[in-house]
């Protein structure tokens, strides 16, 4: 039998004082001071809401938010209001009493929100918007967006440096932000540029492929003998509905078509010769960015109240050099 020595029954016992007493601070740390060693992660919980998700834009937008969130071991709740500003309110209110911990708002009418934003404010939760602001409002702890102002200017000037003289369709929704600020951009510049541009239709209720099919068929249907040289529609599935009604009647030769968003099916028709241009937007970027600045506010940091994501003007010249087939 092994016999230990006086030393070495003396180490034993250091040995195992040291064990003991090491294994008792660390449960005091655990267990007393709130876990430090071992901290767990409490997830955070966010809201999202878009206009309608009805759009490839907007899934993409959402997607990239979530990335962000889920590679934080965070949780995502989206919903789609579908064109509907009441219900969007609603959605808001209901995320409110999930206690989420900020919302990302893309606001289907910049005139209507009011509501569910002071709802926001009065419960404590900060909110983001995205791609769209209501600009009346200013307790937005950020706004992430595209330079929209610009992509009607880009438009604009595509169009001076084809044409000196044209008959304009414009086909957008007033009480979308975004669309009213490239719209405006557009007539801006093309006023400043004194040349012979007339608006024979402005359609100011459409945001959807179908509803801007609709319109503009009707507009050709009762204006038969109305020439239109330029269309503009302020986001790409109303530039492509417009397109589909100019071609189902066969007047689509020779007009020029534009939109806004750079989407695979716009940048498909530039580069078979069918639409004349698209101002690309960057909802990777744009969603990548609101979260990033979601955790930057919620951690304490500085954010910017504005953040502005610059647009691209993609015609058949250049359309190469873009992911045709998918997002920027």
């Amino acid at each position: 039998m092994f016999i230990l020595k006086p030393r070495q029954k003396k180490l034993l016992a250091y040995f195992i004082l040291f064990s003991g007493a090491t294994l008792l601070l660390l449960l005091l740390f655990d267990v007393v001071l709130d876990k430090p060693v071992s901290k767990r992660h409490l997830p955070k919980k966010f809201g999202a809401t878009y206009m309608t998700m009805d759009n490839q834009f907007f899934e993409i937008l959402n997607t990239s938010i979530q990335d962000v969130i889920i590679s934080n071991g965070d949780q995502l709740i989206t919903r789609d209001p579908a064109q509907n500003q009441e219900k969007q309110n609603e959605q808001i209110s209901d995320m409110l009493s999930l206690k989420v911990d900020l919302i990302f708002i893309n606001p289907v009418d910049w005139n209507k929100i009011t509501p569910a934003l002071d709802a926001c404010r009065k419960a404590g939760v900060p909110y983001i918007f995205v791609d769209s602001d209501a600009p009346a409002d200013t307790c937005a702890v950020s706004v992430v967006m595209s330079d929209n102002y610009k992509a009607g200017v880009q438009t604009a000037e595509d169009i001076i440096s084809k044409r000196k003289k044209a008959s304009i369709a414009l086909l957008y929704d007033r009480n979308i932000r975004s669309m009213y600020e490239r719209t405006q951009g557009l007539l801006d510049t093309l006023n400043a540029a004194s040349f012979d541009y007339t608006i024979v239709y402005d359609c100011t209720y459409t945001s959807m492929m179908i509803q801007s099919m609709a319109a503009m068929q009707q507009y050709l249907d009762t204006s038969a003998h109305t020439n239109v040289d330029v269309v503009f529609g302020a986001n790409d599935p109303t530039a492509l509905g417009a397109l589909a009604a100019l071609q189902k009647v066969h007047r689509s030769s020779g007009i020029l078509v534009y939109g806004v968003d750079g989407s695979p099916s716009c940048k498909t028709m530039i580069h078979e010769g069918y639409m004349e241009g698209t101002a690309a937007q960057f909802p990777q970027i744009m969603g990548r960015t609101a979260a990033e600045t979601a955790y930057a506010y919620l951690s304490g940091r500085r954010i910017d109240k504005k953040i502005i994501i610059p647009v691209k003007f993609i015609t058949k010249e250049n359309v190469e050099d873009f992911d045709i087939l998918g997002w920027q």
